[in-house]
């Protein structure tokens, strides 16, 4: 029995000089923190009298700088004539005109499409419901395609990449109900000849 009394008192002690030892690191840490404000505040202050000193030193030598009072007035009443007389003169002369210098517009080049673009190709029947019988270049049938899609309002709404197909264009995308725009193309160059 006393063994075990001996043991808990000495746990205890050990437990009190955990918490002393806590204790006093805290102490350590908020003591540094106060040390580095205090010294932060220290510099501010110096730097603070140093401007002071140096507003002064630059307000005397200003003050040595400047002429006497008299002498200073009578050059700031000579100026003020001097800007009369320029003004007054500045009316009476006409004004110069000074031609504009025409500077030349390049003339911008209209980029020209390939010829294998613009060749014109046949629609099979297919196509033709949607684009039209007569012969047109790719680019055209690309063209009234988009307007056929965009005038019946078949682009998927939560997906804009994706078409839906109606009757027409199912027989052109080859039975399938909805196409990608890059599939789209693909499956559009088989029905042209």
């Amino acid at each position: 029995m006393a063994a075990k009394k001996r043991r808990k008192a000495a746990k205890k002690k050990a437990a009190k000089r955990k918490v002393t030892r806590r204790k006093a690191t805290k102490r350590k840490t908020t003591k540094r923190k106060t040390t580095k404000r205090k010294a932060a505040k220290r510099k501010t202050k110096r730097k603070a009298a140093k401007k002071k000193k140096k507003k002064k030193t630059t307000r005397r030598k200003a003050a040595k700088r400047r002429p006497k009072k008299k002498a200073a007035k009578r050059k700031v009443a000579k100026k003020k004539k001097k800007k009369t007389t320029r003004r007054k003169a500045a009316k009476r002369r006409p004004k110069k005109k000074t031609a504009k210098r025409k500077v030349a517009k390049r003339k911008k080049s209209k980029r020209k499409p390939s010829a294998a673009f613009m060749k014109p190709v046949q629609p099979d029947a297919a196509l033709a419901t949607v684009v039209g019988s007569s012969p047109l270049p790719r680019t055209q049938i690309t063209k009234k395609l988009w307007a056929y899609i965009k005038r019946r309002g078949l682009q998927d709404s939560k997906n804009r990449r994706m078409i839906n197909a109606d009757d027409n264009l199912r027989r052109v995308f080859n039975g399938r109900s909805q196409v990608s725009m890059f599939e789209m193309t693909k499956l559009v160059s088989r029905h042209v000849s």
